[in-house]
């Protein structure tokens, strides 16, 4: 089912909307990291909804907004960035949820933690290990991806599913 570029716009502001105002609600600090669930959710259904290329969209509008704002750090760039393309190059690759939920662990959880390394060194001062990045990003991934991936599957059988049938039959 192909989307309108103006669909696909609109979803990416308001997924973009939610993840400023759900990550600065939703956040904890894990070791050197600011981690925010929220993101990770929001990167799975923008990556499954509308694709790798708006998904990085709005990844970058919401670590753009939420560091103005003063509520997220730089790490969130790269983490959520290449989480969010994971999912969504995954999710058009295979039509499976449970391999996009697999991009967002694996592209922030572990890709992006491995980044995030020397931009918080280079930026931040950082002097702590890259052992400290990876397990508060992929804990931080974990808990999103789990609360997204049963908002995907609850749509997905009650409304995806049943209109792919209708255009079968």
């Amino acid at each position: 089912m192909r989307r309108s570029a103006t669909y696909k716009m609109i979803l990416t502001a308001l997924l973009s909307a939610l993840g400023v105002v759900g990550g600065s609600m939703f956040e904890f600090t894990i070791g050197v990291a600011k981690v925010a669930p929220m993101q990770h959710l929001i990167n799975l259904i923008s990556g499954v909804l509308v694709g790798p290329w708006w998904a990085v969209t709005q990844a970058f509008i919401t670590s753009l907004i939420r560091n103005i704002l003063g509520t997220g750090t730089v790490l969130a760039f790269p983490g959520s960035m290449i989480g969010a393309f994971c999912v969504g190059w995954l999710f058009q690759k295979t039509k499976s949820l449970l391999m996009a939920a697999c991009g967002e662990l694996i592209g922030t959880g572990i890709i992006g933690a491995i980044v995030a390394y020397p931009v918080a060194k280079w930026l931040m001062g950082a002097n702590g290990a890259l052992w400290l990045f990876v397990p508060s990003f992929f804990l931080s991934a974990l808990v999103g991806v789990v609360v997204g991936y049963l908002i995907l599957l609850s749509m997905w059988q009650r409304l995806i599913l049943p209109q792919l049938k209708k255009i079968s039959k």
